[in-house]
């Protein structure tokens, strides 16, 4: 095998491999075994052909184009080994030649990350304050929430539950026909079409009326947009909501119940309070990230940049897939190509992974590591939270892949707490009381998936 080196750097090489006949043997060997029970041979049964009737028979050639979907990976794998280089993502792989098997690979390496003097990195943190009006909305909510509807005689108000029964018709076609539905009119309420919702209010019990609407030429539906749809609507029942008096015995009703609305009160406060502390510290984590990617300086191969935007193009389709959907369907809906995706894509790919190589070069700097003891004790508090479905969780723990995740997932959670800690001053291991610390639900889900796109690209 001759293996030549065209170009190297501190961030990529690229070797040119040129395979001899002998080593291009097994796998055409291989591709006759896989092949020959498809052939229809004269004067042989189906797989039974030798393998020089068969070579004679397709071309060595075929046999070689069917062997390189494994020839060229195995390879050049053999000649990484052999040249003692550590490819840090999926090589790019060029066939200059079929015989002999001649391929070009340009193999990113492990980039160069300068964090620079990231322990300086000072940012403050937004106070937490709660206001009387913040609290006094969410027990109003549940208020709305826990109120029963009653049957009113008035006409229609914005917010009532309607009953009723109602045809559309556009050019004479019947488009919308329901009979003793429920329908909440709101002013912002575009169903079934933009403008319904208005007519209906001061209508009374019982009341028939026929009205007709224009709809919008910016409706999304084209074959609907700008017509007239003429409606033929009867209330059926108009209820409200009642709501409760704030009291001692409202607070009884709320979730697990409270004694008192003060101590509602209490409960809603504290909520509160938790939830904008986390949103806090995770605005202090953004803020801080993106100083910490302002400061680093980054070598990489353009390589490793370009398959994050394959990474990211097979997320989508993944995505798309769940909604019954593909790609090519889905750029036909959105009027674009698959060039013109790819290149929206690549300010997002390449903020992704600098984001990720930053994260990674912290984490190695700081020594912040995952045991194997830490992954257990997760999964062992997941299994226990679960109650009487926790043989179930435990199955779905068990794979090395799970625990993979969990493992990425509880490193995320050790980088941005130190993340915190370095724009606070606070030095790494400090027991300081004053530091703050960030719970289980704060982990950063993007940072995750670059770290399992990466953990798939190694593998």
């Amino acid at each position: 095998m001759k293996v030549t080196k065209e170009s190297a750097n501190s961030i990529e090489i690229t070797l040119s491999v040129e395979m001899t006949p002998e080593e291009e043997d097994p796998f055409i060997d291989r591709s006759y075994r896989r092949s020959v029970g498809r052939l229809n041979i004269p004067g042989f049964r189906k797989g039974k052909a030798p393998r020089s009737i068969v070579e004679n028979y397709v071309g060595r050639t075929a046999l070689l184009n069917e062997a390189l979907d494994y020839l060229i990976p195995e390879t050049l794998d053999t000649v990484l080994r052999d040249e003692d280089i550590q490819a840090f993502a999926e090589p790019q792989i060029e066939i200059t030649e079929i015989e002999p098997v001649t391929f070009k690979a340009v193999i990113p390496l492990e980039p160069t990350v300068n964090l620079g003097e990231y322990e300086d990195i000072r940012v403050e943190k937004e106070p937490v304050e709660i206001t009387e009006e913040q609290v006094n909305d969410v027990l109003q909510r549940l208020r709305q929430e826990s109120a029963p509807w009653e049957p009113v005689e008035r006409p229609v108000q914005y917010g009532d539950l309607l009953n009723i029964t109602v045809t559309g018709t556009i050019d004479g076609e019947q488009v919308v026909n329901d009979e003793g539905i429920d329908y909440i009119p709101q002013e912002d309420n575009v169903l079934p079409f933009p403008g319904f919702a208005t007519n209906l209010e001061g209508m009374k019990d019982q009341e028939n009326k026929e009205f007709t609407i224009t709809i919008p030429e910016d409706y999304p539906r084209e074959q609907f947009a700008g017509k007239e749809c003429t409606f033929d609507l009867t209330i059926l029942s108009v209820k409200e909501k009642v709501l409760p008096e704030l009291d001692d015995e409202f607070s009884k009703g709320i979730g697990d119940g409270y004694d008192t609305l003060e101590e509602l009160t209490s409960h809603v406060t504290g909520r509160l309070s938790d939830e904008a502390e986390t949103e806090a510290t995770r605005e202090l984590e953004s803020k801080t990230l993106v100083a910490l990617v302002d400061l680093a300086e980054i070598e990489a191969s353009e390589l490793l940049y370009e398959r994050e935007v394959e990474n990211m193009q097979q997320e989508r389709e993944r995505m798309l897939r769940n909604q019954s959907l593909d790609m090519d369907t889905y750029l036909s809906y959105i009027g674009k190509t698959p060039e013109e995706f790819q290149e929206e894509l690549r300010p997002t790919a390449r903020e992704r992974l600098t984001r990720f190589l930053v994260l990674r070069k912290l984490a190695e700097t700081e020594s912040l590591e995952v045991s194997e003891e830490d992954i257990q004790n997760e999964v062992d508090s997941l299994i226990e939270s679960a109650g009487e479905n926790a043989d179930q969780m435990r199955r779905n723990l068990s794979s090395d892949a799970v625990r993979s995740n969990i493992g990425s997932s509880l490193l995320n959670q050790k980088i941005m707490s130190r993340i915190v800690e370095i724009s606070q001053g606070i030095a790494a291991g400090s027991n300081d009381d004053e530091s703050i610390e960030q719970t289980p639900d704060q982990s950063n889900d993007e940072i995750a998936t670059e770290s399992n796109t990466e953990n798939e690209e190694e593998k």
